[in-house]
């Protein structure tokens, strides 16, 4: 007789599938949808010039509704852009042509397909888990992210492409899990597709997907199986995929990104001397009347280009500095703690409580690495990797927890490890139930 902890193979009934999952599923959207209703009246504010509807990715998909293209990024009316990925804005874009331009209904419609994508995600989430974990703990798994704080939030009241990014980068995640060993070259590819598709979405996934990658093929070339090859093509297919929109970019705009070319410009506006939040308000067109007289009047290219050269000198005349910043950027990422001082927390209410919720997960995160580690869990360097690399950018820049949500339904699964107390499947154990059930 098969193990509880048996894998969930191909031939396991979709009816056993939609019972596991079916009432999760629903759950989650249920929440998400009670979510929306409370949120959606809320982003068609004129005084703010429509920032709710997702400020940068808003603006533009106002643009693209307009018949302007991939441009303006503000409020005002400016040249194309390349200061976002594409993929969102053009989404939005096709609500806001169906449903009006910052129209109540647009507002719904567009919460509503962010809480739908997050809501399909439990799905990679609980494969994800099955495939490293146990299937209780699989489940357990599911459930966190159908009533995880940050996956409703993110997706049922704010109009960024956190849910699509996370159902896509997720889903990659899984498809990594199960990819070693196969020698079907367009399954590679296929993976190389999704990996790109993920990257025009977010391209903060691009590098931590480059080193899991490199992981992939070092496994391959430790179990003495052919890798070059397989990472090539897979590799070959990312780059397809983001070849042209960096080739329109470097047309229109007249600056060589891959996606997108406001690194420098996010680096200098993190690193300017104001310690007293994590991301400041001030140096950004978006909130500083100046900065965006200043983004007017010189373009977009030779705008960041200044921001580049303003970035360097500034870390390199406050290097002490910049390191206490990067120190508290790294802590902020994890705990959501930056200040208790009286102002700062006047103007963030919910520190306090958002840092009590951080700490559980940071807890409950660790310890469900250092149980995988002892029980030699399946995929693990695949989390690690993940771990480490994905936040690298936001510790030089802005460590805001919405920048965490590409991998917090991994964070979820590595929860689920060390939440539940019965004890994990060893490495050994996990291949004699993926031979048993023929995966």
């Amino acid at each position: 007789m098969k193990s509880e902890t048996a894998h969930f193979g191909p031939h396991c009934k979709l009816s056993s599938f939609l019972r596991t999952l079916l009432p999760i599923l629903l759950t989650a959207l249920a929440v998400r949808m009670v979510v929306v209703y409370f949120s959606y009246t809320g982003l068609p504010d004129v005084d703010k010039d429509y920032e709710q509807f997702g400020w940068e990715v808003g603006w533009i998909a106002r643009a693209l509704a307009s018949g302007r293209g991939f441009s303006s990024p503000f409020f005002p009316w400016s040249g194309p852009t390349a200061l976002v990925p594409p993929v969102y804005p053009a989404l939005l874009s096709v609500v806001f042509r169906l449903f009006g331009i910052y129209t109540l209904t647009s507002g719904f419609i567009i919460l509503s397909i962010n809480s739908v994508l997050s809501t399909l995600t439990t799905i990679p989430v609980y494969f994800s888990a099955r495939f490293s974990l146990s299937a209780g703990q699989a489940k357990a798994a599911a459930w966190i992210w159908a009533l995880y704080p940050f996956a409703i939030y993110f997706s049922a009241g704010r109009v960024w492409e956190y849910a699509l990014t996370s159902l896509l980068y997720t889903t990659a995640f899984c498809v990594m899990q199960r990819i070693g060993g196969v020698r079907n070259l367009w399954a590679w590819m296929g993976l190389g597709l999704l990996l790109g598709a993920t990257g025009m979405c977010n391209p903060a996934t691009l590098i931590p997907s480059f080193f899991m990658l490199l992981y992939l093929g070092w496994r391959e070339l430790r179990a003495g199986r052919s890798w070059f090859v397989k990472c090539l093509l897979c590799g070959v297919m990312v780059l397809a995929v983001l070849a042209p929109w960096t080739i329109r970019s470097y047309q229109k705009v007249g600056v060589f990104c891959v996606v997108r070319d406001n690194f420098w410009h996010e680096f200098y506006t993190g690193n300017s001397g104001d310690m007293s939040n994590p991301m400041p308000l001030e140096n950004h067109p978006a909130s500083d009347p100046v900065e965006m007289k200043r983004y007017l009047e010189m373009g977009e290219k030779d705008y960041l280009a200044d921001a580049k050269v303003k970035a360097k000198a500034w870390v390199s005349g406050h290097k002490g500095e910049f390191a206490l910043l990067t120190a508290r950027r790294i802590l902020f990422y994890w705990t959501a703690y930056w200040s208790f001082d009286k102002a700062y927390m006047e103007q963030e209410p919910t520190e306090l409580a958002n840092t009590f919720h951080c700490a559980i997960i940071l807890v409950l995160l660790a310890r469900g690495l250092w149980r995988s580690w002892k029980a030699r869990t399946p995929g693990l360097g695949l989390f690690v990797v993940l771990l480490a690399v994905h936040p690298i950018a936001y510790y030089f820049s802005h460590p805001l927890m919405d920048f965490r949500q590409p991998i917090e339904p991994l964070i979820v699964v590595l929860m689920a490890a060390g939440a539940m107390p019965w004890r994990l499947r060893s490495g050994r154990q996990a291949r004699a139930d993926t031979a048993a059930g023929g995966a």
